[in-house]
């Protein structure tokens, strides 16, 4: 695997981190990060849309001292990997799909790797879309615990507007519409030049002003608003899978008590039909229960690592 760039200045990840170049089935170049290499196993950690690996810095230097490795990868069409579509600067996929040969080729960058083993899942927004096809796909993906932050499982929409949106996917292709921006979304959209005071993804200046810098340093990182494409795949996504029996496998779900992105009753619904599965609410926190406040973050990490640990001793 040939190395990729890596911006660990301001991070906060674990010393010797490294970044490297994958190719997906389909031929899309992928960048993938190493942040650590752990003793009591590996976390495959699948980011949201817009989210970069240098984002979790601060998540695997955590998990790392709790003794995790954190594997984690660019979705294609966002931060360095290849950027699909007619405008680079918005989100766009055709297919939810084509994040499953995403997930392949960081599967065999893991086998390839020899990263420890039992491999955990760790999922944030609409990486825990993409993890729970992974989970329930013909070939599950090969971990023994999911933990998920904020998971797309359903979108604030009303049913008219979603049935609307997911039947127009077909037509938008044919017309060649569907890689225009959402309307209402702003096409122009950055974090590099959103206000802290509407944010909604953190109640933590301090973490809004490091993932802020993030992109103001490497705008090359930062991606906006997603199409009509990516819209219409999603809901179509989220509908099949809302069809599907969850996996027979140990999970956490936590969820901010001000969620504005995702629609918390659809995450409530799947875990309490999950076997096994535990769900929180986080009273006053927004979207990013990683880079909240604190207390919040440190929870979260905490009841994500246990989860772990008991799934790596059977105890789950």
């Amino acid at each position: 695997m040939d190395a990729a760039p890596l911006f660990a200045e301001g991070a906060g990840g674990p010393e010797g981190g490294r970044a490297f170049w994958l190719r997906s089935a389909d031929g899309v170049r992928l960048r993938a990060g190493l942040w650590s290499e752990g003793t009591r196993g590996t976390v495959l950690l699948f980011p949201g849309r817009t989210e970069v690996v240098e984002k979790y810095g601060t998540v695997a230097a955590d998990l790392a001292a709790a003794g995790w490795g954190v594997l984690t990868v660019d979705w294609r069409g966002q931060g360095l990997s290849d950027r699909l579509g007619p405008d680079p600067a918005l989100g766009h996929v055709r297919s939810f799909a084509e994040y499953q040969a995403d997930v392949a080729a960081l599967v065999a960058a893991a086998e390839g790797l020899g990263l420890a083993r039992p491999w955990m899942a760790l999922a944030h927004s609409m990486g825990g879309c993409i993890a729970l096809r992974a989970l329930v796909g013909s070939a599950p993906l090969p971990v023994s615990a999911v933990a998920f932050s904020a998971p797309m499982w359903g979108l604030p929409l009303g049913r008219g507007l979603d049935m609307v949106l997911r039947r127009a996917g077909f037509a938008l292709r044919l017309g060649r519409r569907d890689g225009r921006a959402v309307p209402g979304e702003r096409e122009d959209f950055s974090l590099a030049t959103a206000s802290f005071d509407d944010n909604i993804l953190t109640t933590d200046r301090a973490e809004f002003d490091r993932m802020q810098a993030q992109v103001r340093r490497h705008p090359e990182l930062a991606l906006g608003a997603p199409t009509l494409g990516w819209l219409s795949a999603a809901l179509a996504e989220m509908a099949a899978l809302a069809r599907l029996p969850s996996p027979d496998l140990p999970a956490y779900a936590g969820i901010g008590g001000r969620e504005k992105i995702v629609a918390p009753d659809a995450v409530a619904a799947r875990m309490a039909a999950w076997p096994g599965g535990r769900h929180e609410v986080y009273p006053g926190a927004e979207h990013e229960l990683m880079m909240e406040a604190p207390a919040r973050r440190r929870r979260f990490l905490q009841a994500s690592c246990a989860l772990f640990a008991a799934a790596a001793s059977g105890e789950a």
